[in-house]
């Protein structure tokens, strides 16, 4: 079978990846630093690193099954599955451990819908669906935490701690929204009991909260133009993998 698509020629990378080639070139050179993970025992891969590469991405762009990609990468349907499972945790985004003091996060959580019924729930959505939370520099606006997918019925109080994302920001101030409340989160101002009306403050409180929150929605919006999110085919841990790698590749894409 003769390739169609490849990244020797530039102009397939970013249809296809939602990389520059300079971005993608970036990411190719961060997993080359990485070094044994890349080489495996027996026959060689058919494709160099930059294709394999690409078709990951590709796979998590489009959403096509492995059917319908592998021809245009040249190869079969089981050597672009052994792809997919290799390379994908490889992409995943290293979680940053350590921030500045002055450093202000945005949590919140999105749902991704989930063939995999063993690690989904149905949730507000009525599909079968996991949980994660993912937190963003509010200044940069890079993703530097997602937690581990927790099923689409959990609430964001409760998937906030049973992700693991509340322990990864350790005590760094975090804007959330009013889903997360008595988590100690900075949340909205809420009207007391009996109360018609916020006073003044309050409401431009909330207005300019509500500013700053809208980054990390946005953020979703962008990492959802990966398909894969919308309908995730994956089984296991696939899902968690699909979500560390493209926030990943979103992180890539806003660097210049």
């Amino acid at each position: 079978m003769g390739a169609v698509i490849t990244a020797s020629e530039p102009s397939w990378i970013a249809p296809y990846s939602g990389l520059s080639p300079k971005q993608f070139g970036k990411l190719i050179t961060m997993l080359r630093r990485q070094g044994p993970p890349l080489v495996r025992r027996g026959r060689p891969w058919s494709l160099p690193l930059e294709d394999r590469v690409l078709l990951v991405a590709a796979y998590w762009r489009t959403n096509l099954t492995l059917r319908q990609l592998a021809p245009l990468f040249g190869i079969s349907k089981s050597a672009a599955g052994r792809i997919v499972s290799q390379l994908g945790p490889l992409l995943a985004l290293r979680l940053r451990s350590r921030f500045r003091r002055d450093t202000v996060l945005i949590v919140d959580g999105t749902l991704v819908p989930t063939r995999d019924h063993s690690v989904a729930e149905q949730s507000k959505n009525y599909r079968y669906s996991t949980n994660h939370q993912v937190v963003i520099d509010a200044d940069s606006r890079l993703v530097v935490s997602v937690g581990r997918p927790v099923p689409g019925n959990r609430n964001d109080c409760k998937a906030w701690e049973l992700s693991g994302a509340k322990s990864s920001v350790g005590n760094t101030i975090v804007i959330a929204d009013g889903g997360y409340r008595g988590t100690g989160l900075i949340i909205p101002h809420r009207r007391e009991p009996g109360q018609s009306e916020l006073p003044a403050w309050k409401e431009a409180h909330n207005t300019s909260h509500r500013k700053v929150r809208a980054r990390v929605e946005h953020t979703f919006a962008r990492m959802k133009t990966w398909k894969i999110l919308r309908d995730c085919r994956l089984k296991g841990d696939g899902v968690y993998h699909a979500m560390l790698g493209i926030a990943q590749l979103h992180n890539l894409a806003l660097t210049r």
